[in-house]
């Protein structure tokens, strides 16, 4: 087999995925490995990470499974350390997990809005202080968060997914000031993808959008935009959020 291309070719790093069990996050993992990375697959599910972790070492790849809300402080803490604890350090984070349900602002329960904001904004806040700060005492390495275009052009019933991406693409810019220029820091704002959520949509929804493209995407779509972010061919991007949404 043809190895990775040299601008995206990622071999001896180790990446660390929340949500890479499935949707984006899964492409991500497969694309990584394929790119010469070495993977550590995250989400709630133990057997859902043990699936991908499968195909990844079928690809010649170490990886390894750590199961973990990425909504909970403690269990962030728990999964950077663990992850240091595996391989001895991390080249490339990627904070994928994420949900967005549509609810009528008024009838959002508190439990609702603690729990979105806390997978999609205080998860992902953690995490990626946690690994920047042990990042930029070593050698280095790069941060992608999954953000959203909701971040950018919010639509209604999804107050509280949107404020929180827009939060997230807050703390990327602030984080790349942070922790760089050992750290490079950086966002995608996915559009409407072809993941397990659009099983819950309209035929007509999974096969038009109001868009350039005129359609939603395929999971498979994320990749180059994310190998671009997580490769040395993106050196000198940080602080940004790239849309990656078929032009909605």
């Amino acid at each position: 087999m043809a190895g990775p291309h040299p601008l995206f070719d990622l071999t001896g790093k180790v990446a660390l995925i929340t949500g890479g069990s499935r949707g984006l996050g899964r492409e991500m993992a497969l694309a990584f490995a394929d790119a010469g990375a070495d993977v550590i697959v995250s989400s709630r599910k133990a057997e859902a990470c043990e699936a991908v972790v499968a195909e990844i070492a079928a690809k010649g790849r170490r990886a390894a499974a750590i199961p973990a809300h990425a909504g909970k402080w403690d269990e962030m803490d728990r999964l950077a350390d663990a992850a240091w604890d595996m391989f001895g350090t991390l080249d490339i984070l990627v904070a994928n997990a994420g949900m967005g349900p549509l609810v009528p602002s008024h009838e959002v329960s508190e439990a609702l809005f603690d729990s979105v904001v806390g997978l999609n904004f205080k998860g992902p806040f953690r995490l990626m202080a946690n690994i920047a700060n042990r990042m930029a005492q070593g050698e280095g390495g790069t941060i992608l968060a999954t953000s959203s275009i909701a971040s950018l052009r919010p639509t209604p019933m999804v107050v509280p997914y949107a404020g929180a991406k827009a939060a997230l693409n807050a703390m990327v810019s602030s984080m790349a000031h942070e922790y760089g220029p050992k750290v490079r820091v950086n966002a995608i704002a996915a559009g409407p993808f072809l993941t397990d959520i659009s099983k819950a949509w309209t035929e007509e929804a999974r096969e038009k959008t109001d868009s350039a493209s005129g359609r939603p995407g395929r999971p498979e779509e994320i990749v180059t935009s994310a190998l671009y972010l997580a490769s040395p061919s993106s050196s000198f991007v940080t602080g940004t959020v790239i849309r990656c949404d078929g032009g909605c």
